[in-house]
């Protein structure tokens, strides 16, 4: 009655997050660290432009976009990544990068590959739609343990070549979700190559991009590009949840080349729904807008800073490069999550609800991650808590 792709799942992260605490008292006043749920302020002037547009809540949007923000998306692509692409072939406004991340799969993966089922190449740990895509589309997910010792990215390049012969698509998150590490030039530049030799599509989760510390990180267009790799080789996922503090708005983007493009449009419009119009209007403003971007930035570079000092003599610990959270070792990051909520209050996430057992482990197992959401006073208390609390500092 029900189909049986969808059994083995795991429960979702946050309900079984619930499941651990809620049954136990918090042990402190409550500071929530377990979403990535932006709490900086968004750009002030969003209100304004939403209150002008407000009537075309009462027209149908068109379901690849307006010009205007595809626009408005491809002058950022050139801007940031000194890419051109082609604002009415190579752009797709999303609502939110999960449903691109998601679609993406349905519209490319095919049904074989040679003959033999396809193979989706996913990081672990990971952002849990990846899976979900690879399941939907009848695909083996092949999940590489992203651990310290390869730079939490996952080394692909160590698959067997008969699991990359069936590649059809792998999933990368550069920044990552939830170890906060970069992919270098060279390591997008292997990638690559490898996706060219083995032929298959490379799925870039680019939704940190705009919070880091130092050099602003390569993106995977960009160095595909500069490599003269072939354009449908790369798909490239943004949005303005982290960037500009909106996640409500759920918009975001996608880009690829034409022929990629033409097939997630073509399931967008049998199957998707397109950003409403008063929603794009604010997109248009938003991505022309860096300045907002910059004072965000600013705000995460303190709580970074912050991090730093709290937990500089932590055994393990490793600052993040980008992105907002903080990926602490830990004995068991279940256990270490109970214990920090029943003494002290703080919710934090365990990082094996991130992850999969594999042959080599469970990466997420010895890990807790955090998030610097909140304000630097509430940050400062959460992370001193959560220091005391499990490394006895």
């Amino acid at each position: 009655m029900f189909p049986e792709r969808f059994s083995n799942l795991p429960p979702y992260a946050f309900p079984r997050l619930r499941a651990l605490l809620d049954v136990h008292p918090a042990g402190g006043p409550t500071i929530h660290m377990t979403i990535g749920e932006p709490r900086h302020a968004f750009p002030s002037w969003v209100g304004d432009i939403l209150a002008a547009n407000v009537a075309e809540f009462g027209k149908y949007p068109p379901n690849d976009g307006t010009p205007e923000l595809q626009q408005a998306i491809a002058d950022w692509i050139a801007r940031r990544y000194g890419v051109s692409v082609d604002p009415a072939t190579q752009v797709m406004p999303l609502n939110g990068t999960r449903e691109g991340l998601y679609n993406a799969a349905m519209a490319l993966c095919p049904e074989t590959r040679d003959g033999k089922q396809p193979t989706v190449l996913i990081p672990n740990p990971f952002y849990q739609v990846y899976a979900v895509g690879t399941v939907s589309v009848a695909a083996e997910p092949v999940f590489v343990n992203a651990t310290r010792e390869t730079g939490h990215l996952p080394d692909y390049e160590s698959l067997p070549d008969e699991i990359l012969d069936r590649a059809a698509l792998a999933y990368i998150c550069s920044p990552a979700n939830p170890q906060g590490a970069v992919a270098s030039r060279d390591y997008w530049e292997r990638l690559i190559a490898l996706a060219e030799k083995h032929d298959f599509r490379i799925l870039a989760d680019e939704c940190y991009s705009e919070i880091y510390r130092g050099e602003a990180p390569a993106g995977a267009l960009q160095v595909a590009t500069e490599m003269g790799a072939d354009p449908e080789r790369v798909v490239i996922f943004h949005s303005l949840s982290k960037r500009s503090n909106l996640p409500g708005l759920r918009s975001g983007f996608v880009a690829a080349g034409p022929e990629s493009m033409k097939r997630i449009r073509q399931l967008r419009a049998y199957a998707g729904a397109p950003l409403p119009l008063p929603i794009q209007r604010v997109s248009e403003k938003v991505w022309a807008d860096e300045a907002h971007v910059v004072e965000n930035r600013a705000l995460y570079l303190e709580k970074f800073e912050l991090a730093d000092r709290i937990f500089g003599n932590v055994p393990g610990y490793e600052p993040p490069q980008a992105g907002f959270f903080l990926w602490l070792p830990v004995e068991d990051g279940e256990a270490a999550a109970l214990k920090l909520w029943t003494e002290t209050g703080v919710r934090v996430l365990p990082g094996a609800y991130l992850s999969r057992d594999t042959d080599a482990g469970n990466p997420g197992k010895g890990y807790i991650r955090v998030a610097l959401v909140a304000s630097r006073d509430e940050t400062e208390q959460g992370l001193t808590r959560l220091r005391d609390c499990l490394y006895g500092q």
